[in-house]
């Protein structure tokens, strides 16, 4: 009995690939040559193997392959996906980026605020210090606007007594309280008036001496005659102009002046 001839068989390379078109734009990277003829001489080597298993066996030799069918090649193998040389390198860069920098970092508004570290207690002692001794020299500076103010010259007089400095006498001319008042012609002394006065500190604080305006009247009360006098043009040449009256203390001067006109019967007293 004659054994049927099985039906030649195909190079395992080329049933594999021969039912893939090959691309004409496909670029075929070395590797894939190499992976290509690596499974080629695998495939012939399976044959030859097969082909002595048969022979042994008492079968008739199996005819060698069609000689119109050629192996696929390396290059006409076809890939699904064409290499792409820039997208390898991306997505190699991407892998080699460190965990924390391929981390995305969230949007600045949504990060939660760090919590501010506790200023030491030493630093605000020294604020408030420095808030003392920058409001201390602007008071002393501006102590002569102060120390004429009634609510102010208190404090700023106490600070003066520490800080040892000085302050200007305190002003404040409707005070002084006229005690006793005159005015007379000098005997002898044709159109020379003698001028005495009394008066008293009422102020809460000293006061230095005051300037005195003398008015003349005649008798139907007209202004004949009006002056202004300063404390060096009233007191005694030895007497210290500078000088301060204390509060409640009194004070008399006297003084002489020409008469601007015959008719005069009445005087007036303001302190300046």
């Amino acid at each position: 009995m004659t054994e049927s001839t099985p039906p030649p068989r195909r190079p395992l390379a080329t049933f594999l690939r021969a039912s893939v078109a090959p691309s004409e734009n496909a670029t075929v990277p070395p590797e894939d040559v190499r992976e290509t003829t690596v499974d080629n001489e695998v495939d012939t080597e399976l044959d030859s193997a097969s082909d002595d298993a048969a022979s042994d066996s008492g079968r008739e030799d199996i005819a060698a392959p069609d000689a119109g069918v050629e192996p696929v090649s390396a290059d006409s193998a076809d890939h699904s996906v064409a290499h792409d040389p820039a997208g390898d390198a991306a997505f190699r860069r991407l892998a080699e980026q460190p965990e924390a920098e391929a981390a995305p970092t969230a949007p600045s508004f949504m990060l939660a605020p760090e919590a501010p570290l506790p200023s030491p207690r030493w630093q605000w002692g020294l604020v408030a210090g420095l808030v003392v001794v920058l409001a201390l020299q602007i008071a002393v500076a501006d102590r002569a606007r102060l120390a004429a103010d009634a609510g102010s010259r208190p404090w700023i007089a106490g600070l003066c007594s520490v800080l040892r400095c000085s302050l200007p006498a305190w002003r404040e001319p409707t005070a002084f309280s006229m005690i006793g008042r005159d005015v007379r012609p000098v005997p002898g002394l044709a159109g020379a008036l003698q001028v005495q006065a009394s008066f008293r500190n009422d102020a809460r604080w000293a006061q230095g001496w005051p300037s005195l305006r003398l008015s003349l009247s005649d008798a139907d009360g007209r202004v004949i005659g009006t002056r202004v006098f300063a404390p060096y043009d009233y007191l005694d040449p030895s007497a210290d102009a500078a000088a301060v009256l204390e509060p409640g203390q009194s004070a008399q001067i006297a003084f002489r002046v020409r008469e601007p006109a015959a008719s005069t019967v009445a005087f007036t007293f303001e302190f300046l």
